[in-house]
């Protein structure tokens, strides 16, 4: 029980700085904005990306971070396949635990939500939980890039797109 006891004091003590890094820096409280993204999130795609500049289109650090497709190329037919599964593995789960959360756990709408959902009813959940991390990805680089706040779109702006 002591050495349980031991481990959860460290658990805790990890924790705490973890949270206080995240709290001095001000591109991952940014980010933390985004629904569904939270500290451990932040703080591991600021660590990846670590230069926003590097991409100049958001959809290319999509690209970096693992969301391109495998295309299939053979004389004139060329077909995208599914994601390649290439990046780094630490964030591509955290996205799409990101993802994940945003479509089961948060209760207020959101855009981002809604586009899961609308994916989700013509493909199944875990397609739309991997284009959502995609648009995830993307959102949070643009957002890193401009230096805009988190704009949820309107229920009639997700219908029209």
């Amino acid at each position: 029980m002591k050495a349980r006891a031991g481990i959860l004091a460290q658990i805790r003590a990890l924790d705490a700085k973890v949270r206080s890094t995240a709290r001095g820096n001000v591109t991952v409280r940014h980010l933390m904005t985004v629904p569904g993204v939270g500290v451990a999130i932040a703080l591991g795609f600021v660590a990846t990306i670590d230069d926003s500049a590097c991409f100049r289109p958001s959809s290319s650090a999509r690209a970096y971070l693992w969301f391109s497709h495998r295309i299939y190329a053979s004389g004139e037919s060329m077909k995208a396949g599914r994601i390649s599964r290439r990046g780094d593995d630490f964030l591509r789960r955290s996205l799409y635990e990101a993802a994940n959360a945003l479509m089961t756990r948060i209760d207020r709408f959101s855009g981002l939500k809604s586009l899961g959902l609308c994916i989700a009813r013509r493909g199944g959940f875990k397609k739309s939980k991997v284009a959502l991390a995609c648009k995830l990805a993307t959102i949070l680089h643009a957002m890193w890039t401009t230096g805009e706040e988190f704009r949820c779109l309107s229920a009639e702006k997700v219908q029209d797109a």
